[in-house]
């Protein structure tokens, strides 16, 4: 592995002088394309799409299957191969490396990316060699410089010739530190194995670390919530539906997706049980959770005003809105993007159709300006239940959007944790006096969580922490005990500990 390696041909970082009708320089014909799975472009297509374009994988994905008309098997193997890759890409980026013995910096980003996927094939799927090789090869023809097609093949052949294991070791010995080759080989920039093990640590957990980094690189399985006024409990689709779904997990609203397309599975449900359009949507658990952590933080008065601060896309504001619909309460959501105000309209356009004209509205405002909170001229608008679930580095969904690891830098988090405070400042004074305040975040990175609840005590001593982990717990499955570590009064959910992405949740109360 260290000793002499054979030059391979150059990948293609200069561009190939081809003529305009796509002929070669040598004007000999192109040679018969071979058949290369859609799978495996839709796959790279969607590679393409996040480095290029700043797509969000799970987003990109279900749309380039669209347009390929992937069936579900090919559809699964596509998901595993786009989304495998971006998850193992740090790991797969440094044997690629070793194999190549040059820097990912100095290979065309095409070639690249046809490597990242044939790599992951050949060390975690159980790929033959010769189909990965192969179609990789073939691959490269079709996407990119074809004349890097022999530099493909030598460097995934060079792969193959030793276990994920022995590379593993080598990644460990080139690495500078232990938390570099921890980085390395689950596939986590430093910084965030650094963060992690300080949000752990925090907790006394720091020992859980590899199984959380683990857990951030499995394939989590997709969750479904059925909101409250659906007219059927969760056990009881489960029982409808037992071929697609289970009542499993934390929240009582969940479900568990057993296999097939979502939205397949939501279509026949809604059919098969009657349920409103709208009222079984796909979202996490933990987010479940967040939101209903808020409904259950104190018992709810009829007429009560609920404010979601920062709603965008609407997968909390429609379980806050379902649940103020039965309470007697109105709920008003404010999204600063105008894009994503619509999309927080179509969120609750099911529970729209349930709920009184005036129990709902969604406005688009800056939430540090009086004008999110509906305040004229002469008014001061309160409201009883506020939720600013801020805009984070998004560390705690790395399962469900492995490119977010790849995307943030330390140096984005001063801004970030900036917004956060102005945000909570904001709806700090515009919560009523005896009002709840739930501070969510999907990031367990202690400057966007306690940093951030602690700072905000020490500004407002007006207002007090509420036992959030009790809420949650209240909030759950059956009062079902759920492992809530730390002495801390917020509680932080985590995927290897919950199965869930890594939400925090803070509650305050303005006396």
């Amino acid at each position: 592995m260290n000793g002499q390696r054979k030059q391979h041909p150059r990948d293609g970082q200069s561009r190939s002088n081809r003529q305009r009708n796509g002929q070669p320089r040598n004007n000999q014909p192109r040679r018969a394309r071979a058949h290369i799975s859609g799978a495996r472009i839709v796959a790279y297509d969607v590679l393409r799409d996040v480095m290029d374009r700043d797509a969000y994988a799970n987003l990109a994905l279900a749309s380039r299957i669209r347009e390929a008309k992937l069936d579900a098997r090919d559809a699964a193997l596509a998901t595993e191969l786009a989304a495998g890759t971006l998850r193992g890409m740090g790991r797969l980026d440094r044997i690629i490396e070793l194999a190549a013995d040059r820097s990912v910096k100095d290979i065309d980003e095409r070639t690249l990316n046809v490597l990242r996927l044939g790599a992951h094939q050949l060390l975690s799927m159980r790929t033959a060699t010769h189909a990965a090789v192969n179609e990789s090869v073939e691959l490269q023809r079709r996407v990119a410089n074809e004349r890097a097609a022999g530099f493909v093949n030598g460097v995934l052949r060079e792969i193959s010739r030793s276990t994920p294991e022995q590379w593993d070791r080598d990644i460990a010995a080139k690495a500078g530190s232990p938390d570099e080759a921890l980085a390395a080989a689950t596939s986590h920039p430093s910084w965030v194995v650094r963060a992690l093990r300080d949000a752990l640590r925090a907790e006394g957990r720091d020992g859980e670390l590899e199984e959380l980094l683990a857990a951030d690189n499995a394939a989590p399985r997709v969750n479904l919530a059925l909101l409250s006024g659906a007219g059927i409990a969760p056990d009881e689709l489960a029982a409808v539906e037992p071929d697609s779904l289970n009542a499993r997990g934390m929240s009582p609203l969940g479900l568990e997706l057993v296999g097939g397309d979502p939205a397949g599975a939501i279509s026949t449900a809604e059919r098969e049980a009657g349920i409103p359009v709208g009222l079984l949507r796909v979202q996490d658990q933990g987010s479940q959770l967040a939101a209903l952590s808020l409904v259950h933080a104190a018992p709810v008065r009829r007429g009560e005003r609920w404010l979601d601060l920062c709603a965008g896309p609407g997968g909390k504001s429609a379980i806050l809105a379902a649940e103020a619909v039965i309470e007697g309460a109105t709920l008003r959501a404010n999204e600063v993007s105008p894009h994503r105000a619509d999309l927080v309209r179509d969120s609750l356009a099911g529970v729209v159709e349930i709920a009184s004209p005036e129990a709902i509205e969604v406005v688009s405002h800056d939430g540090r300006t009086h004008e999110a909170y509906g305040c004229g001229a002469q008014t001061h608008e309160l409201f009883d239940r506020i939720l600013v679930d801020a805009p984070c580095s998004g560390l705690g969904a790395l399962r469900r959007r492995p490119e977010a690891r790849w995307r943030k830098q330390p140096s984005d988090l001063p801004e970030l944790t900036a917004l956060q405070g102005e945000l909570l400042d904001a709806a700090v004074a515009h919560l009523a006096p005896g009002g709840v305040l739930a501070y969510v975040t999907c990031s367990p990175h202690l400057a966007e969580t306690r940093v951030m609840v602690d700072r905000l005590l020490k500004r407002e001593p007006g207002l007090r922490e509420l036992d959030a982990k009790s809420a949650v717990r209240t909030a759950a499955r059956n009062g079902e005990t759920i492992d809530l570590a730390g002495d801390h009064l917020s509680a932080q959910l985590w995927p290897h500990r919950h199965n869930t992405d890594a939400m925090f949740i803070a509650l305050l109360s303005r006396d």
